[in-house]
């Protein structure tokens, strides 16, 4: 017989280590272990409970700034990505230079292939193309061989354009200012009169009588009235009559000017400020008191 506060045999020992309810427990760790090695069972409840709670944890540490930069960076590429692509696009919808350099903006660029640059340049007046670049020079650019790519470049208020070579070097350069170059578009010229421009009829004027009144608005408004005296010192002849058009073209209005030289006449058409005109056609209505 032995009482309770004897030392335990090695007998009893091993039926408390060997009892049903140690056994129990020893089988079902090794069962939980071997499931764990077969299915990762373990790492997959913890990962779950760590994504349900991701968002009440605090976001700091190097693991959270690299996810946050890497982020951040393919943001990024997807917005050059499709503003590239929206470049492209406007590349091949716009109608003029002047449209291309504003869907630009400063500091953007795109690719011009020579037949978009050739369509965009003939769209352009005669004169207008003399300014922009003498067109036997554009057709040795575009025909000579050595002109690889053309490239844009928007700045503020205008855009470059750079003919490249195969080495990547610049061969000509044209520096567009885009107010410019949209006056030089709007300025057209017709064989004719005045009265062959159904725009024009009723608001013609003798050439004395319209230049008598434009100097007597103020000198810092005259600009805004006569915007492309160039195209105008290159009319030849006399300036007989000056024509108003009936309507505005976002907020500017056409003026048409009336060459006549060794008995043929010319109408050439240049932009000006609709507040200018306005004020223009109160003097010469007598309404300026």
């Amino acid at each position: 017989m032995r009482n309770w506060y004897d030392a335990p045999g090695p007998g009893e020992w091993a039926r408390r280590s060997f009892s049903f309810l140690n056994s129990g427990i020893l089988i079902l760790t090794l069962v939980l272990v071997l499931a764990e090695f077969r299915f990762d069972w373990c790492e997959t409840l913890v990962g779950r409970y760590l994504m349900s709670t991701n968002h009440s944890r605090p976001e700091t540490g190097s693991i959270w700034e690299t996810g946050r930069h890497t982020v951040s960076a393919r943001q990024s590429l997807d917005e050059i990505l499709l503003q590239k692509e929206h470049l492209r696009q406007n590349v091949n919808e716009v109608a003029s230079f002047v449209q291309l350099g504003q869907g630009l903006g400063a500091g953007a660029w795109v690719n011009l292939d020579k037949d978009r640059f050739r369509q965009l340049y003939l769209s352009l007046p005669e004169d207008a193309r003399h300014r922009l670049i003498p067109p036997a020079r554009l057709v040795w650019l575009l025909h000579s061989g050595n002109t690889e790519r053309i490239f844009c470049e928007g700045r503020i208020g205008g855009m470059i354009i750079y003919f490249i070579d195969a080495g990547n070097r610049v061969i000509r350069q044209i520096d567009m200012d885009l107010d410019e170059t949209a006056e030089l578009a709007h300025s057209m010229a017709f064989n004719g009169r005045l009265e062959d421009m159904p725009g024009f009829s009723g608001s013609v004027y003798p050439a004395d009588r319209f230049f008598d009144a434009a100097f007597k608005l103020p000198e810092n408004m005259l600009p805004d009235l006569i915007r492309n005296t160039d195209t105008l010192f290159a009319g030849t002849g006399t300036i007989r009559r000056v024509g108003v058009w009936h309507t505005s073209e976002q907020g500017y209005i056409r003026l048409g000017f009336e060459f006549s030289h060794l008995g043929e006449d010319r109408v050439v058409q240049v932009r000006a400020r609709e507040w200018a005109v306005w004020q223009l056609g109160l003097i010469l209505r007598g309404e300026d008191q």
